[in-house]
């Protein structure tokens, strides 16, 4: 039986809306299966103006989805409008709302707000400004809507026997490569000689005997066998669009923990790294322009919130001014974009997964991963991560120091390795420049003195006490 949501707003005003829920629900696998949409755009001509046409089909619908802007639109002889008509009619006619505010940045009618008041006093409503943000959230309210029916009965993906799996699918080494690591690094309860049953039942991955698809995912020696969509691809592209040929292109299988390590020594291969000086330590340390913290953060977080059910994968991709890490699936809708940038709790999509990447410390279960991230970009003086939802794919871009654009500039090689080392070390000295470049005093001293007078460094102090920075 196809369910009919009714979407009721200033028409005008929220089109492109309008047109973006009624497209994604009929293109959606699961929901397109449960719901169609009624829009008066879709309704022939002659039927358009037909008396209380709108209302009947209210009353009609199992679902009234309404989206309030800031019109409130034309009003009857009662000073109504037809959204608001609409909304009386299904909550007097008992049919289940959902309610969404657009912020549009505009000033909003007093009859809309009123109504927005009056809405609020009745049932939840949540405020979005982007169509993908609206888009995810009635993703989420309508599957709650037929889990609470009882249409569908599910259990998170994780969670679930993975099929044709056996225990003799998990690897023993990799098994006790876990218990050791997670012994050390959190105190795990169990011993590395406990057996892959034991671990496995421990770690809530057994499903009547059977391999999770956690398990699998996290323990395998072969998870592609199992489930098709378990690896990450990785290219690398010169410039800063996708271009063919593409010089470097991986595609990593293997467990979760291999997919992150392989696919962060990738990235961080292709990243410049400057080798510092001694002054913080006996060893010259060595630094790259994006940290490495803040790429397996975003590798990490891509593979364990994916949606595995989707058949695309995570893919990673450094260009010249930027990496990308993008996977399949959608925010929870518990948190925003913009939250993802200030303190939030963690909700994992695949809990299983978070509970393990937590155990052998690759994750933090605090929701602090994305804090971490933006922190640790402005420290190294780089743009903060940019979140955003494309689609059905979620996106973290992250920005690279640019050595082209110094090469461009005419910079030589030695000026090169004294800005990217003041990336991150904030300061430099002649001598520690020296060291840096392998170059005598006086030629260092010219180096300086032309970023100096291009105004990309600046010098502080007098004699020996002299050090530069950047701008």
């Amino acid at each position: 039986m196809i369910r009919q949501i009714f979407v009721s707003s200033v028409q005008k005003e929220l089109q492109e809306f309008r047109y973006a829920i009624r497209d994604y629900v009929n293109g959606d696998p699961l929901l397109s299966q449960f719901f169609s949409v009624f829009l008066f755009e879709d309704l022939p001509a002659t039927d358009r103006r037909a008396d209380n046409l709108y209302l009947d089909q209210v009353t009609k619908s199992d679902l009234y989805l309404a989206l309030f802007g800031d019109q409130y639109g034309w009003e009857d002889a009662d000073g109504l409008s037809p959204t608001h008509r609409e909304f009386n009619a299904a909550t007097a006619g008992g049919v289940e709302r959902l309610v969404y505010v657009v912020e549009l940045n505009g000033s909003r009618h007093p009859k809309m707000a009123a109504l927005i008041a009056e809405a609020s006093d009745q049932l939840i409503r949540r405020r979005l400004s982007m169509i993908e943000e609206l888009l995810d959230a009635i993703y989420h309210s309508l599957v709650e809507y037929l889990r609470r029916k009882q249409l569908i009965v599910t259990s998170p993906f994780d969670q679930t026997a993975c099929r044709g799996a056996t225990l003799s699918a998990v690897s023993n080494d990799r098994m006790k490569w876990f218990l050791s690591r997670a012994r050390s690094e959190r105190g795990f309860a169990m011993s590395a000689d406990a057996s892959i049953e034991q671990a496995l039942t421990h770690l809530n991955q057994l499903v009547d005997g059977v391999p999770s698809n956690a398990a699998i995912l996290l323990f395998a020696s072969e998870p592609l066998k199992f489930i098709s969509s378990a690896e990450v691809k990785c290219a690398h592209h010169h410039g800063k669009t996708v271009q063919k040929p593409i010089p470097d292109y991986k595609v990593f299988t293997g467990d979760l923990f291999q997919q992150v390590d392989n696919a962060v020594d990738f990235v961080m291969s292709k990243l410049a790294r400057s080798v510092g000086t001694r002054t913080a330590s006996v060893e010259a340390p060595a630094s790259y322009e994006i940290p490495r913290e803040v790429v397996a953060e975003a590798i990490v977080n891509a593979i364990v919130h994916r949606d595995y059910s989707s058949a695309g994968s995570v893919q990673v991709a450094v260009f010249r001014d930027r990496v990308e890490v993008r996977n399949p699936g959608r925010l929870p809708h518990e948190l925003s974009i913009e939250a993802l940038r200030h303190e939030h709790a963690s909700y994992p999509r695949n809990a299983r997964l978070a509970d393990s990447m937590y155990y052998v410390r690759y994750i933090e279960k605090l929701g602090t991963g994305t804090l971490d991230m933006v922190r640790l970009c402005e420290q190294s003086e780089l743009a903060p991560p940019v979140f955003s939802q494309v689609g059905a794919e979620f996106l973290v871009s992250l920005g690279r120091f640019d050595r082209r654009r110094f090469e461009e500039m005419g910079l030589n090689p030695r000026q090169i390795e004294i800005m990217v080392l003041l990336r991150s070390q904030k300061r430099i000295t002649n001598a520690e420049a020296q060291v840096l470049t392998g170059a005598i005093r006086k030629t260092v001293s010219r180096d300086l003195d032309d970023l100096l007078k291009l105004g990309l460094i600046k010098r502080h102090g007098q004699g020996r006490g002299t050090y530069y920075f950047m701008l």
